[in-house]
């Protein structure tokens, strides 16, 4: 019983978690966890602080929109030095800059000055560290494990960003409620101080096959081109822009939402929660999926149910099906962009990572962007559940018009292949 035991121990341990043996990336992992639930936290605390102030999802649009207009411009830039400099020396400074981000929020909310064009400011500079974070990160991650451990690295990277979507929201909630939201913001300085100290603990790590260094703006242009050449990471970006846009610009019409529809925009913190909790177990799940044809029926069904559960989301009645709703839109996001996120770091060379990885965060986080001030605007005159509503049909239908796609359809019927073409390093486990 014991050796059955043991050897179901270990079996999921490596088909969830073998990345996690390596040591470097297990530091690469903590950091970006206490980073990520920082991040998240501080979504909830400063549409908490925005709404209660202005009530108007509007004003939360605008904040948000600022938070993530940075992904039309940084990512670029960020991507073309991930594939020049030290990631982890990079990386590391986009830690310290949202810390001092936050320190400045919560200075200023515990002396009452904060107000609606300081929330925007910061949200700028938050999303301008955030936006070079996350290139760089995709390509650090890629560099610390062998080949045929990528894919189960790429979606423990992944899962750090949706378990913390629970961690963040959970943890602040109860401060805001109980205490106000400058102690909010100081509990998010904490996160990135946190993540900080574990991304030193990293090795030095320079891309293995640098950038030309020549000119950025033609080094960024060849990573369009290198996408162009192929058609499965180009429809991959292609698809999860439609995603992100339709299914995940979703913060700025949430507190309207629990308000007009809950009783309580307060009730924004456990919505967020619900999906938190869903995408931590989606993205943890879909890292444990080792089939090819499993993973590309899986990339057409958990599309399909990312809208369908925003459909639920706006049909709510209650907390508790919203909650429900929530969850499976949680799941669902978390592992189709998880397996997104996977194939197109896989299938690229190393030199391009940095890139290609930028590319992926201008294209879909840019989108967001315009969608959460969209959303924010349109839910102030027609109801937040009424854009809920729309934009989880609109992605269903993309969905299911994909399989007309000959590429896309390959995919759904035939599998993802897994292999990846970059030449791997040695790397040191723990």
């Amino acid at each position: 019983m014991i050796s059955f035991l043991v050897n179901a121990a270990l079996s999921t341990r490596d088909r969830y978690a073998l990345a996690l043996e390596y040591r470097d990336f297990r530091n690469m992992w903590l950091a970006n966890f206490s980073a990520q639930a920082a991040a998240w936290a501080l979504i909830v605390a400063r549409a908490w602080f925005v709404y209660d102030e202005m009530q108007s999802s509007s004003g939360v649009g605008l904040a948000t929109f600022a938070a993530m207009a940075p992904a039309f411009v940084v990512p670029a830039i960020a991507g073309v030095l991930a594939d020049r400099f030290d990631r982890r020396t990079l990386l590391g400074y986009t830690y310290l800059m949202n810390l001092g981000v936050n320190l400045v929020l919560a200075a200023m909310a515990f002396i009452g000055g904060l107000e609606l064009w300081h929330v925007v400011a910061l949200s700028l500079l938050n999303g301008t560290a955030r936006y070079a974070q996350m290139p760089i990160s995709q390509a650090l991650s890629a560099n610390l494990v062998p080949r045929d451990v990528l894919l189960n690295a790429l979606s423990l990277t992944s899962a750090t960003t949706h378990i913390a979507k629970l961690v963040g929201p959970a943890i602040v909630t109860p401060v805001l409620v109980l205490l106000g939201p400058a102690p909010a913001f100081l509990l998010c300085s904490l996160g990135y101080l946190l993540g900080w100290f574990q991304v030193r603990r990293i090795g030095r790590q320079l891309p293995r096959g640098a950038a030309s260094g020549a000119n950025p703006a033609a080094d960024f242009i060849a990573g369009f081109r290198y996408i162009a050449s192929k058609p499965l990471i180009a429809m991959v970006i292609i698809i999860v822009c439609f995603h992100c846009s339709l299914t995940m610009a979703y913060e700025s019409a949430l507190p309207g939402f629990s308000q007009q529809n809950l009783g309580d925009h307060s009730l924004f913190g456990v919505v967020m929660t619900a999906v938190g909790i869903g995408s931590a177990i989606g993205s943890i799940y879909i890292g444990g999926i080792q089939s090819a044809l499993v993973r590309g029926r899986l990339l057409l069904v958990m599309g399909i149910l990312s809208g369908a559960g925003q459909i639920l989301l706006a049909f709510s009645p209650n907390l508790a099906v919203a909650w429900v709703a929530a969850f499976v839109m949680g799941w669902n996001q978390a592992a189709f962009m998880t397996l997104g996120q996977a194939i197109t770091q896989s299938l690229a060379d190393d030199e391009y990572r940095g890139r290609i990885a930028s590319i992926n965060t201008m294209s879909f986080q840019g989108l967001m962007a315009l969608m959460n001030l969209g959303n924010g605007v349109f839910a102030d005159h027609f109801g937040a559940a009424f854009v809920l509503l729309m934009n989880g049909v609109l992605f269903v239908l993309v969905m299911l018009l994909s399989f007309l796609v000959a590429t896309p359809r390959r995919v759904y019927i035939t599998g993802i292949p897994a292999e990846a073409h970059a030449a791997q390093r040695a790397v040191v486990r723990a």
